[in-house]
């Protein structure tokens, strides 16, 4: 069978992958430092971390870890904050309307699987839908909390193709974080890094198995013709 005829649909991590999360996140955090009489951290220290969620924002803000006993009012602090802020910064990468513009005259279709809870992926989605920033609507939005387990378990992934009425060889998940490549390689799906994402010093993204690294969005496009012109 001709690759053209499978490919069927295109997985986004959300944070890293498809929008530019890292502004909003790190205003949370900065707020939450301040509030507490710490020091702001300069973006640059915080934009590798955001794809890590709120646990690994405190850790790097406070150097503390999960036992410390004001940790949990820390991060419930800084989830507040964000979750009243969730969008005045964050659009999608530059870039991903191209995509998402090429995916609806391919007939290809697309969705988002995140490990962020659905409390803050649902209303992130609906402002980026409200502003104009989607040309096309999402087939699925699978959250961190939708299923029991969350990347690298592919399960959210499996449950979007059940959602999208796909297959794991129908399908691309496209992702900045190593989890993400492991959920993707665990439901037996292509996989993407996006190396534009938020990759830290110290990640090895060359070396975590991933079909391919794509350093922009446009070079999503660029793969797909390749792959479906492949025999």
């Amino acid at each position: 069978m001709n690759k053209k005829t499978r490919l069927k649909a295109v997985l986004f991590d959300l944070d890293g992958t498809f929008a530019d999360t890292a502004q909003d996140l790190a205003e949370a955090l900065n707020f939450v430092l301040t509030k507490n009489g710490q020091a702001a951290l300069p973006f640059e220290a915080i934009r590798p971390v955001v794809s890590n969620g709120g646990i690994a924002l405190i850790q790097l803000g406070f150097q503390i870890e999960p036992e410390h006993p004001s940790f949990e009012t820390y991060r419930q602090q800084l989830l507040e904050y964000y979750k009243q802020n969730i969008a005045r910064f964050t659009r999608p990468f530059n870039g991903i309307e191209t995509v998402l513009n090429y995916l609806a005259e391919n007939n290809i279709g697309w969705g988002i699987v995140t490990n962020k809870p659905g409390w803050l992926t649902d209303p992130l989605m609906a402002a980026l839908n409200s502003s104009g920033a989607l040309p096309s609507q999402p087939q699925c939005i699978v959250s961190g909390d939708t299923l029991e387990t969350r990347k690298p378990d592919p399960g959210t992934l499996l449950h979007a193709c059940e959602l999208m009425n796909c297959t794991p060889a129908d399908t691309i998940y496209i992702g900045d974080a190593q989890r993400d490549i492991e959920a993707g390689q665990n439901a037996n799906m292509q996989t993407l890094v996006a190396l534009f994402g938020y990759i830290g010093e110290d990640d090895k993204p060359l070396s975590w198995g991933a079909t391919d690294v794509v350093e922009q969005p446009q070079d999503i496009i660029d793969w797909i013709k390749q792959y479906r012109s492949m025999p």
